[in-house]
């Protein structure tokens, strides 16, 4: 069950998650929180549903259907928050996948200090694995009375604090050669993965990687290996994404079904798309 906004690209948001899962063998079932006015540039307007159809549709579906995993995205108000998180609570054996979307990729804010505080106080501790960025990792973690700048670990210790069973920090905005996603438990690092730095701007590639993982912890694969595959899923889509908007490259999350052709693409692309070649909206 994915609660998120809307993308009307199709690159981010409730159909990329829609996308994802069922490219993963996964039968999705979506609770809209939010409508976006937005294209492969950056999103100008969101639109949230009413706390109240929000907690409606996911209670609908759940009386009816089984649910192996939650994905959490864009919540859009306190009041989704507050609904998704009370939702939640009576499955508390369903694993919860938390994708902190905090911004857009151009850095429209989707997540005011109100709802920060709130996804940390409700959500979080009843999340199996928290998804961040680095930018949003350091978000969660600020603490003003520490006065400090905390280091991507730190960062990881204090989200792991609010209750959370474990944190994949990725690497993508760090400016580093390759990409490094680290993933942590009250433990330390369980497991830390580089992948190759792709040269495009990508538009849903957190998306990607919160549902790939969520569709793998659904189909029965543990943590380690769940956070493994995501990541491999997730850089292979990246790096055939195609552009067919005038901003940044949308993942293919069918490259697995366009082998061949992906595969002539990539030796004829340009060296901007990152490989991918030309598909239909």
């Amino acid at each position: 069950m994915v609660f998120a906004a809307t993308d009307p690209t199709g690159g981010a948001g409730l159909q990329a998650d829609i996308m994802t899962l069922a490219s993963m063998g996964c039968h999705p079932v979506s609770v809209v929180t939010a409508i976006t006015i937005q294209d492969t540039t950056g999103v100008d307007e969101v639109q949230p549903i009413d706390g109240e159809w929000v907690a409606d549709q996911a209670r609908c579906i759940l009386e009816d259907m089984p649910v192996a995993a939650f994905k959490i995205g864009v919540l859009g108000s306190l009041e989704a928050i507050a609904a998704v998180a009370e939702v939640v609570s009576d499955y508390p054996e369903i694993p919860l996948i938390l994708d902190p979307v905090l911004a857009s990729g151009r850095g429209d804010e989707l997540a005011s200090e109100e709802m920060l505080a709130a996804i940390r106080e409700l959500l979080i501790p009843q999340t199996t694995i928290v998804t961040p960025n680095s930018i949003e990792a350091r978000r969660l973690a600020d603490d003003d009375s520490e006065g400090d700048n905390p280091d991507l670990a730190e960062c990881a210790r204090r989200i792991l604090d609010s209750g959370c069973e474990y944190v994949l920090i990725t690497g993508t905005h760090e400016h580093t050669g390759d990409v490094t996603n680290t993933l942590y438990n009250n433990e330390g690092v369980v497991r830390s993965d580089t992948w190759p730095r792709l040269p495009g701007n990508y538009h849903g590639s957190g998306c990607t990687l919160a549902s790939a993982l969520a569709a793998t912890i659904a189909n029965g694969v543990d943590i380690q290996e769940a956070v493994r595959d995501a990541q491999e899923y997730t850089w292979q889509s990246l790096k055939l994404a195609f552009r067919p908007g005038m901003g940044q490259y949308i993942p293919d999350r069918l490259f697995w079904a366009r082998e061949d052709e992906t595969a002539s693409g990539a030796a004829e692309g340009d060296g901007d798309s990152g490989g991918g070649s030309d598909k239909a909206s």
